[in-house]
């Protein structure tokens, strides 16, 4: 009978991680003839690749305290699928991917029931919520890092930890041209393109899109209308219901500005001039594409007081985290304007000291997210994880059977 193993992601880096881990698995697998089932809560990569769904990533992607709040009934309904599908399914081994409050619930479950627990992405610990050190300690067997940082703090706290490299920092340049980007998404190629990534939930895109349209009709209105276009990825994980919301907001603040929606984030800031991108995994994106960006978020009242109190870390934007400066401008919260915005991206548009200093700064940082040597396995990040993941399983497939023999 083929293994079962169990994998989970609730956002949309995460999910296209989860993809990638899939077929790393099944390539690794098949080279020794065998298989396995691939079950728990993803998005449409997932799916693609073969999950089984218990349940869909964009029901669960919801953030800030008031929001969690708001959403609870649905979000506790979800859970109790995953929790009833590990104790139905009995998986050989877990990998959990981000998405921490409630991979950690789902990581307590595992571990009751003997089920190998690996983390993958780790919660930003080391920043707030310290105290969930102990639940790590407690429910994971493998953490696996992806910021090189990460690695001592766990190490100094007992954890099982390594750094396997960030996957992102392995993918090549997009192939498509300008050309065929502008022509598959009805562009103008020879316009000057702004992204504009407002954030992969939905809630991000209302708390963040409007202000971003705001501050591209400024920004059109102090340069020639018909130079400039705008480009709008929407996250594969969105359902539909939210892309119309997203289509709505363009239409409501966008009016009269030439903006595109794709689907390709990466190709977006690959062709893009420059780009605002809210914080999380785009910036990240953005700083390893090498595309000049300025950095904004929002969240509700209550949920930015706690976490001004809370936030030990210098820097809100990932890529900034990384550099270890703020090589990005960000405008959080209350500095989140349309004319903060205009102000840090027009000096990053034309050719001259500021963009250049940026591009400069930024072709640093996949260096800084690349593993020292290769791999074991030879398939950077993800191919460390499902090497980690074989592993455990293994081991747990022989001490299982170890145990029915002797019993």
């Amino acid at each position: 009978m083929a293994p079962t193993i169990f994998i989970s992601a609730g956002e949309a880096s995460g999910e296209r991680y989860g993809a990638l881990l899939i077929e790393a698995l099944k390539e690794r697998l098949a080279r020794c003839g065998r298989s396995a089932r691939f079950v728990g809560m993803g998005g449409p990569n997932m799916l693609a690749t073969g999950l089984e769904p218990v349940v869909r990533a964009e029901d669960m992607a919801v953030m800030g305290i008031t929001e969690v709040v708001r959403h609870l009934p649905r979000i506790y309904r979800e859970f109790r699928k995953l929790k009833q599908s590990l104790h139905e399914r009995r998986p050989d081994v877990a990998v959990l991917i981000d998405f921490p409050d409630i991979h950690f619930k789902l990581a307590r479950e595992l571990r009751a029931l003997g089920v190998p627990v690996i983390f993958f992405v780790s919660p930003q610990l080391w920043a707030w919520k310290k105290h969930r050190i102990k639940l790590v300690q407690k429910y994971v067997d493998r953490m696996l890092v992806i910021f090189p940082f990460e690695e001592p703090f766990y190490r100094e706290h007992g954890v099982t930890v390594e750094f396997v490299g960030h996957p992102l920092a392995e993918l090549t340049l997009p192939a498509v041209t300008r050309e065929q980007f502008a022509a598959e998404n009805k562009l103008d190629s020879a316009k000057s393109w702004i992204g504009l990534l407002p954030g992969s939930r939905a809630k991000e895109i209302r708390d963040n899109l409007p202000e971003m349209l705001k501050a591209a009709r400024e920004l059109v209105g102090r340069h020639d209308r018909g130079r400039l276009q705008f480009v709008l990825p929407l996250a594969a994980t969105l359902n539909e219901a939210q892309r119309e919301f997203a289509h709505g907001l363009v239409e409501q603040h966008g009016k009269g500005l030439a903006i595109g929606l794709v689907d390709d984030a990466r190709a977006a800031l690959f062709h893009a001039r420059a780009s605002v991108v809210a914080s999380g995994t785009a910036t990240v994106e953005a700083a390893l594409i090498g595309n000049p960006f300025v950095v904004v978020y929002r969240v509700s009242p209550i949920t930015y007081a706690i976490a001004r109190r809370a936030v030990t870390v210098p820097h809100v934007a990932m890529a900034n985290l990384i550099a270890g400066k703020r090589l990005a401008p960000e405008l959080i919260q209350n500095e989140f304007t349309a004319s903060n915005i205009v102000r840090h991206l027009e000096p990053l548009l034309p050719d001259g000291p500021r963009r250049e200093s940026m591009m400069k700064e930024l072709a640093a940082i996949p260096g800084l997210l690349s593993r020292t040597g290769e791999t074991r396995s030879g398939g950077g990040a993800i191919g460390r994880v499902a090497e980690i993941t074989l592993e455990l399983m293994s081991t747990r497939i022989t001490a299982t059977l170890e145990a029915a023999v002797h019993s």
